[in-house]
C-alpha cells in the first residue's frame, strides 16, 4: 500500500483533472475540498487491486450534475439552509447504514480533478484506502458510461445526498438509465449538483470490474505536468505547450493544436453542460481553426472542420500556464493547449463503444483512433 503525501495528492488531482478532458469538476474546488485534509496531516492510502480483501465491501462516492461556470446563487434556493459539511459524506454513510455493512475501501468514480477528490476526501476523512482503480479511466458524462454497466454491475442500491442534507436512498431501480434519469432530475431541483454513493460490492467484484492502475495513472501524469511546468518556468515560451507536448509523448498521445478561444457557446440542459469552443490557431497554427464539441467532457475536435479526435479518446486541454481548463470555466481570448490520450481499451470494445461512442452521442463518424487519423 502506498502512503500518499500532500503534494502527491495534489499531483493525483491535476492529473484527474487532465484526464477529466474538461469534465470531472472544477480542479480548484476539489483542492479546497482537500484543504481541511492537508491542514490536519492526513495522508492518503492508496490500495493496489490484489490487496483488497475478497469479501469487504467498497463504494463510488461522486458528485452528479453540471455545475455553471457564474458564480451567482441560484436565488430558487436561498431560504433553503445548506449543509455545513459534506454531503458526499451524508451519501456514503447513508448507504453503509441502508446496507448494514461497513466499507473497507472507497472507489472513484472518474477521474476528475472536483469527482475524484470527493473519493480522496472521504477516504482521509474516515482513514480508509482509496482503491487503485477506476470505472472509467477518465471523466464522463452519463452514469452508465462506467465499466460496471458493462461487466453488469447493479448501480442499486445507492443513496443521493443534496447540499441541503437531504438524502434519498434508491433501493432498486430498473437500470443504469432509469438511474441516470432519477438522479439527474434530482441534481436539477437541487442547485445542479448532488452527491452520490453507488455501485456497493465485495472485493471480488470489485477487481473484475474495474480498469486497474487508473490512480497511479493519474498520479504519474500529475507529477510530469508539474515538473514540466517547473521547468518551463525557467525558459521562453509557454508552460501549458511544453507540458502538453510531454505528457502526450510520453503517454502515446499526441498534440493536436494551439490557439486562442475565439468563440465559446454553451447552455445548461437537463442536468448537462452543452457547448461549442472555437480555436483561432497560434503560432505553427495560425490561420487555421479548432472546434471542440463537449457534453460535459469534450465529445469531438476539429481541424479545419475535419474530425481529428472523439470520444472516447481523451481530448484534454492546458491553458498558458498548463492548468487544466475544464467546461465552460475559461473565456475568449485564453491560450488553450490541445491534446489526445488514448483511451482505456474496454471502452474500444465494440461493447464499449455502443454506450460511449462518438454516434452514441449524435456526432457522424465511427470511431477511429487519433493515432490513425
Amino acid at each position: 500500500m502506498q502512503e500518499l503525501q500532500k503534494q502527491d495528492m495534489i499531483d493525483l488531482l491535476y492529473g484527474c483533472a487532465v484526464l477529466g478532458t474538461g469534465g470531472g469538476g472544477n480542479l480548484q474546488e476539489g483542492i479546497a475540498m482537500m484543504q481541511e485534509d492537508f491542514d490536519a496531516g492526513r495522508t492518503l492510502k492508496l490500495l493496489p487491486l490484489d490487496e483488497l480483501p475478497d469479501a469487504g465491501y467498497i463504494a463510488s462516492p461522486y458528485g452528479c450534475g453540471a455545475p455553471s461556470a457564474s458564480s451567482a446563487e441560484n436565488t430558487a434556493f436561498a431560504d433553503i439552509p445548506k449543509y455545513p459539511g459534506s454531503p458526499a459524506i451524508l451519501a456514503f454513510r447513508g448507504l453503509e447504514e441502508f446496507l448494514g455493512e461497513k466499507f473497507c475501501a472507497v472507489s472513484s468514480t472518474e477521474l476528475g480533478g472536483q469527482n475524484t477528490a470527493e473519493a480522496m476526501h472521504i477516504a482521509c476523512m474516515l482513514d480508509l484506502p482509496l482503491a487503485d482503480g477506476d470505472p472509467a479511466g477518465r471523466s464522463v458524462p452519463e452514469l452508465i458510461h462506467s465499466t460496471f454497466y458493462l461487466k453488469g454491475k447493479s448501480i442499486a442500491p445507492l443513496a443521493v445526498a443534496t447540499q441541503f442534507a437531504d438524502v434519498v436512498i434508491l433501493k432498486d431501480v430498473a437500470d443504469d438509465f432509469r438511474a441516470e434519469a432519477l438522479v439527474r432530475s434530482m441534481a436539477c431541483v437541487s442547485g445542479d449538483e448532488v452527491s452520490v454513493c453507488d455501485h456497493p460490492m465485495t472485493g471480488k467484484e470489485y477487481r473484475e470490474a474495474v480498469i486497474p492502475g487508473a490512480i497511479s495513472y493519474a498520479l504519474k501524469i500529475g507529477r510530469m505536468l508539474r515538473v514540466s511546468r517547473e521547468e518551463a518556468s525557467k525558459k521562453d515560451g509557454s508552460k501549458g505547450a511544453a507540458a502538453a507536448r510531454r505528457i502526450a509523448a510520453a503517454f502515446d498521445g499526441r498534440f493536436l493544436f494551439s490557439g486562442n478561444v475565439a468563440k465559446l457557446a454553451w447552455e445548461c440542459r437537463d442536468g448537462f453542460d452543452y457547448g461549442t469552443i472555437l480555436l483561432s490557431g497560434t503560432g505553427a497554427y495560425e490561420g487555421e481553426s479548432y472546434r471542440i464539441e463537449f457534453k460535459n467532457e469534450n465529445m469531438a475536435a476539429y481541424r479545419n472542420d475535419a474530425v481529428e479526435a472523439t470520444v472516447p479518446d481523451l481530448i484534454c486541454m492546458l491553458d498558458a500556464e498548463g492548468e487544466p481548463m475544464t467546461n465552460p470555466d475559461f473565456s475568449e481570448g485564453d491560450e488553450m493547449h490541445v491534446f489526445a490520450l488514448p483511451a482505456p481499451e474496454v471502452w474500444t470494445t465494440e461493447e464499449g463503444l455502443a454506450i460511449f461512442g462518438p454516434r452514441y452521442f449524435g456526432i457522424d463518424t465511427d470511431y477511429i483512433p487519433f493515432q490513425e487519423r
